[in-house]
Parts: C-alpha cells; sequence; structure tokens
C-alpha cells in the first residue's frame, strides 16, 4: 500500500509474490492492495494463468498467506526443540509424514542468515507473545553456521551430503538448559501432529 501512494493510477498495482524456485513452483500469490481494482486482480489471475501456476489472493500482511504459516511452522518445531527434540529427529518425523524437507534442513538450503534477518526485522527476542528460542540467532551470531553454503548450518556437510551435527545437538540442549526446560522424548507421531495443527490453526486465522 505504501509502494503504491501518489501513484496516478493505484488501481492499476497490486503484489505479485513468487515462491523459490520461481520456474519450478506452482504457487502464486496474489496481492490485492487497498486499491487495486477488480480489473487488475483479474488481469493478474490471466497473467498467472498463462504462466501455469495457481493463483491465490492474499490480503496485506506479513508473511501473506504461505510464509505467514510457514513462519508458524518453524516456531513450532523450534520449541519442540527446546522441549526435547533434537533437528535431525524433526526433520525424520516431518519427512516421513510426506514432506520433501524437513524444516530444518530447508533452512540449511535458503540459508540461516536470510531467516535471521526476518527474526531481527520483528524483533522476536524482545516479544513477549512468544516463546523466543535463540537457538538459531546463536548459531549464526556465534558459530557463523549459515547452513550448505557454509558446509555447517543445522546440518553438518563435510562431502555435502547432510550428517547431524553435535555441536548443534548441543546447542539445543544447552539453550533447554538455560530455559530451565526439562528435556522430553518425542515420538515421530507426536511431532507431526505438534507442527500440523499449528499450520492449520494459523490458516484458520488467515
Amino acid at each position: 500500500n505504501a509502494i503504491f501512494e501518489g501513484l496516478r493510477s493505484p488501481s492499476r498495482c497490486l503484489g505479485l509474490h513468487f515462491f523459490s524456485p520461481a520456474h519450478v513452483m506452482k504457487l502464486l500469490e496474489v496481492i490485492r492492495a487497498k486499491t487495486t481494482s477488480e480489473a487488475t486482480l483479474a488481469t493478474a489471475f490471466g497473467l498467472a494463468d498463462r504462466l501455469r501456476k495457481i493463483p491465490v489472493e492474499a490480503g496485506v500482511c506479513d508473511g501473506f498467506i504461505g510464509n505467514r504459516i510457514l513462519t508458524r511452522y518453524r516456531q513450532t518445531t523450534d520449541v519442540l526443540l527446546i522441549e526435547g527434540a533434537l533437528p535431525a529427529e524433526v526433520d525424520a518425523a516431518l519427512e516421513g509424514f510426506g514432506m520433501a524437507m524437513g524444516p530444518y534442513a530447508v533452512q540449511d538450503l535458503s540459508g540461516l542468515d536470510i531467516a535471521y534477518a526476518n527474526r531481527q526485522r520483528k524483533g522476536l527476542r524482545h516479544r513477549s507473545d512468544i516463546l523466543y528460542v535463540p537457538i538459531a540467532d546463536q548459531m549464526v551470531e556465534g558459530l557463523k553456521r549459515l547452513g550448505r553454503k557454509t558446509k555447517a548450518g543445522w546440518y553438518d556437510y563435510p562431502e555435502g551430503a547432510r550428517q547431524p551435527s553435535g555441536v548443534v545437538d548441543d546447542l539445543v540442549r544447552a539453550a533447554s538448559a538455560a530455559a530451565g526446560i526439562t528435556r522430553q522424548a518425542f515420538t515421530a507421531e507426536a511431532i507431526v501432529g505438534r507442527a500440523m495443527l499449528a499450520m492449520i490453526e494459523e490458516g484458520l486465522h488467515i
């Protein structure tokens, strides 16, 4: 909305949010601004069809639809870590459920610095309405583990293959201790249930 302020024809403006990699991923979020006309919206849906994308209308909010749900998903799995799970256990459970990659493998692929910058923008560590889990910030700030591009993120990549990291597992356990949380074991079913329910609930709010 701020981008379109002061334009001669704001009714002709909207947002198109592609997903990475854009030439492969089918979803296209069509962001209707407060000034977007019906004709402009229809034109965007027609363009999406020509691009062989699946268009979904979204309102203006932080993260639109996909990333807003993804944020809730990741926050939930981070809570699972501090309560007793390890990154490899979370990823194995969700990949077993049917996800192409678990949340921590995905973060390593995209780069931990990307998510770090987003958390800093939102000021998550200073908010009182969420449980702030410091593990990912500690990995970036203290250990400079940025994912596959540095051969070290949530996992180690000594020869390119993903391997659980003892350093990260120790960091996870230390974060639980610092928060005064007694760690517990989670079954794969419990991990999947928590993660899916969080996404379903966020979808309901949207």
